[in-house]
């Protein structure tokens, strides 16, 4: 029996960058609950907002956000998994000396980035509601990061193999969807953030099930018994799940969750 769903986002519920989630899911998700079944959303996304998103449900899930770095539960923050400093600082040079990639850097609750592009501040308010704080230098801050991130506006695929190559000996380095890298420490992982819930809640793997799209959703889905991969998701994810589910467009996701209904 299902006792815990745990789902990506971007690429698995909904189109990179969007946030027109079907609200048909909140009726689910409540439903679900009721049934014994907790739902958790999993993503690349802050935590402010996968909460917006998320809203109407919002005290009734658990939220594994920045790739796994911060899950939280009814505003009570059961995991937060800090970078080391001095690798932090590497990195957000390198990231800015790289052409077409724009920075930012994640702290929990606000995310931090340098550039003024009306379109890229744009995206990352209007498109995924982070709460923002500009500034001229990252590094002259008093912050504790979390998650630092290369955002490009026409996709990471002809940088990605390098930038993994570069930097996987200092982080956990995972393509976080079309238009994102994303860098962790080694402990920030879906599928380790879903094994802490596991562990707290008492629930088994075999009682659990993962929907993803991308490469940083891999760790999850080997984490739950019943594993999804939706139709559009990437050939190695496909590889990695036991079923395939519909298309993110064609609400997939949801589809499934609603046969667990009684």
């Amino acid at each position: 029996m299902i006792k815990l769903i745990a789902t990506d986002i971007d690429g698995t519920l909904l189109n990179e960058g969007q946030d027109n989630i079907n609200p048909e899911i909140f009726e689910v998700i409540l439903k679900l609950k009721e049934q014994g079944i907790m739902f958790t959303a999993a993503s690349g996304r802050q935590y402010v907002s996968m909460r917006q998103l998320f809203k109407p449900v919002e005290q009734e899930m658990i939220f594994i956000s920045e790739n796994g770095a911060n899950v939280v539960c009814r505003g009570y923050e059961m995991s937060f998994i800090e970078l080391n400093q001095r690798n932090a600082e590497d990195l957000i040079h390198y990231i800015r000396k790289q052409p077409g990639c724009y920075l930012t850097v994640s702290a929990g609750r606000t995310m931090f980035v340098e550039d003024k592009d009306p379109e890229f501040l744009e995206i990352l308010q209007k498109s995924y509601h982070n709460d923002l704080t500009l500034v001229d230098d990252v590094l002259a801050q008093n912050i504790t990061p979390i998650k630092i991130s290369i955002f490009k506006k026409d996709g990471v695929p002809d940088i990605a193999e390098k930038v993994i190559a570069e930097w996987s000996d200092r982080f956990n380095t995972v393509i976080a969807g079309e238009l994102w890298i994303d860098f962790m420490d080694y402990e920030a992982d879906k599928g380790n953030a879903l094994k802490k819930i596991q562990k707290v809640m008492n629930i088994r793997k075999e009682e659990t099930m993962a929907f993803g799209d991308n490469h940083n959703d891999i760790g999850m889905m080997k984490s739950a018994g019943e594993s999804y991969a939706v139709a559009n998701a990437q050939p190695e994810v496909l590889k990695a799940a036991k079923h395939i589910a519909d298309t993110n467009v064609n609400n997939g996701v949801l589809k499934v969750m609603k046969k667990l209904l009684v």
